[in-house]
């Protein structure tokens, strides 16, 4: 697993824990967001760039 991969996972994690632990909705945001924000990362060094 690259750092990147490593990373989602960890906010993955922390999102799900200040959900099942009924925190700040805010807080719980904050983390979906980071998390979108890597998994486009990710999606992004996966695909292959098309020259035009």
């Amino acid at each position: 697993m690259n750092y990147l991969e490593e990373k989602i996972e960890e906010t993955r994690q922390k999102m799900y824990d200040c959900y099942s632990k009924g925190q700040d909705y805010h807080q719980v945001l904050k983390f979906s967001q980071e998390l979108d924000h890597l998994l486009n990362e990710l999606t992004e060094t996966k695909t292959p760039q098309i020259n035009r």
